[in-house]
């Protein structure tokens, strides 16, 4: 099959962002009315849709995992060629973005002060800390990440292995076969819904490390938290995005992911040994408990819908979004992985990893919180999620050094997911698995001008795109559906021709 740039798909998926931004520049408060609208909308008549359609990837996922298609070969190599630490920490990384400290700060000490709806306990409490992790683990954990790396690549690693360009719309390959991937209205629709989605989810957390970092500088430098600060931070971030893009997945790409994997580590062993250690992993392992016990419970919670948007719907839309996307890009790094390998790194390793990180830093909040009350929360408050890590932090011994070493840890994370996804938004258009160097920096370079746009416009319209990364989602979602069915069926096919029994 032939492979040449997409250029319907460009010039929908790039104008439409143009537009957005273009549009937040004439009329902002018409935009943010707007998206609030439609974000309303999402959530009330898809949200019931995405709680079910998150736990049944989860449990197909569960069950291919452990039968005998999880010795299946995936994609066009016998061996892999990406080492497993570095396999595993791209994954993460890509991920993490905003979640690596935004919220892992900020939201289980949220969940603290104001106690889950599910839970009836008063908020502030030793008992509420148990419901708050459990609730952080539910909105970050298996369920988040079997949805970005699981039945999707599968579907994908699959259609590769009969010569189909690493696209979206190959998700449908299945169905409609070779002919979804050549001049289709619906191929050109899913390929541009998927690359909105994921653009609006990158740009989103780029516009909010340049208002954290500007923040965190203030209070740890002195640094004006002026606007100039805040497009340095993200002019900064883009370079770095821009250069470990144009160098790929087997130099930059991997290497900040690996780095920044091996740094997190490093920030979490020094706050176990000099800050609340023993109450992090009795923290961690109760309510990890509590999670698993109450997980369905938690999952198909319905009660209260103007918090389950504020919170679970709007995370899960948000991966919903990624989804597609991120499992190209997975695809592209897991060739000669078995089905078991990858499914047990997605929805196993990684959320372990992801909300034993959200205990450190979250549960150091509570911590504080407890032994100081308002310590935290009043500058959450007060600050929102840009003075939350750096309330938590500065409390332990070495504080301002481990401040700025959270600074350049949360840099990292989204100059990683900005690098990943401007490489694979790159493939989808190109068509090609090493796409144009130029491209690459092409895609990185547009999503911090944007971000750019909307911090000049002000904090509300980067609030703005971020709420409208779960209207996204309504389309994503339904493009994810079929790959409830069609991933046991291609794996079925796949052991065949393995000739695994």
């Amino acid at each position: 099959m032939e492979r040449k740039t997409d250029w319907p798909v460009f010039l929908i998926s790039g104008g439409f962002l143009v537009l957005f931004v273009i549009a937040s520049l004439i009329q902002a408060d018409f935009v943010a009315d707007l998206v609030d609208l439609t974000f309303g909308w999402a959530t009330s008549y898809f949200g019931a849709f995405w709680q079910v359609l998150m736990v049944f990837i989860f449990a197909v996922a569960i069950g291919l995992m452990i039968s005998r298609y999880g010795h299946v070969r995936l994609g066009v190599q016998d061996r892999p060629d990406i080492k497993n630490f570095k396999w595993i920490a791209m994954i993460i990384t890509t991920l993490m973005a905003g979640g690596g400290v935004f919220w892992a700060a900020a939201e289980p000490v949220s969940h603290f002060l104001e106690t889950p709806p599910m839970y009836d306990m008063p908020p502030g409490e030793e008992a509420t800390i148990t419901p708050a992790l459990a609730q952080s683990f539910l909105d970050w954990g298996f369920l988040a990440w079997a949805v970005n790396g699981t039945l999707a690549t599968v579907v994908i690693m699959y259609g590769q292995s009969k010569g189909m360009p690493l696209k979206p719309r190959i998700l449908l390959y299945p169905i409609f076969g070779e002919k979804i991937m050549g001049k289709s209205a619906l191929g050109t629709l899913v390929d541009a819904f998927s690359i909105v989605a994921v653009a609006a989810g990158t740009i989103g957390p780029i516009g909010f490390l340049g208002l954290q970092a500007a923040y965190m500088m203030d209070d740890l430098f002195g640094i004006p938290n002026a606007l100039i600060t805040q497009l340095a931070v993200v002019l900064g971030l883009v370079l770095i995005a821009a250069i470990s893009a144009m160098t790929g997945v087997h130099k930059g790409i991997q290497f900040l992911s690996r780095f920044n994997v091996i740094f997190a580590l490093v920030l979490s062993v020094i706050i176990l040994l000099i800050g609340p250690g023993r109450f992090i992993i009795d923290q961690f392992i109760g309510s990890y408990g509590i999670y698993v016990q109450d997980f369905l419970r938690l999952a198909f919670y319905r009660g209260d819908e103007g918090w389950l948007s504020q919170w679970t719907l709007f995370f899960w839309g948000w991966f919903i979004g990624y989804a597609p996307m991120m499992a190209i890009f997975i695809s592209r790094i897991s060739h000669g992985r078995t089905l078991r390998e990858l499914f047990l790194a997605v929805i196993i390793i990684a959320p372990l990893v992801m909300n034993f990180w959200f205990t450190v830093v979250g549960g150091t909040g509570i911590f504080n919180e407890l032994q100081n009350p308002g310590s935290v929360g009043g500058p959450l408050e007060e600050g929102g999620q840009a003075a939350a890590i750096n309330a938590i932090v500065t409390q332990l011994p070495l504080g301002f050094w481990i401040a700025v070493g959270f600074l350049l840890v949360t840099i990292v994370f989204v100059a990683t997911t900005a690098d990943t996804l401007s490489y694979t938004i790159s493939i989808t258009i190109s068509g090609k698995d090493n796409p144009p160097r130029m491209m690459r920096v092409f895609w990185a370079i547009m999503m911090g001008a944007a971000a750019s746009m909307l911090i000049v416009l002000g904090e509300g319209s980067v609030d703005a795109l971020q709420s409208f990364i779960v209207v996204t989602a309504v389309p994503v979602s339904l493009i994810l559906l079929p790959t409830l069915w069609l991933a046991p069926r291609v794996a079925k096919k796949m052991a065949k021709e393995q000739r695994i029994k």
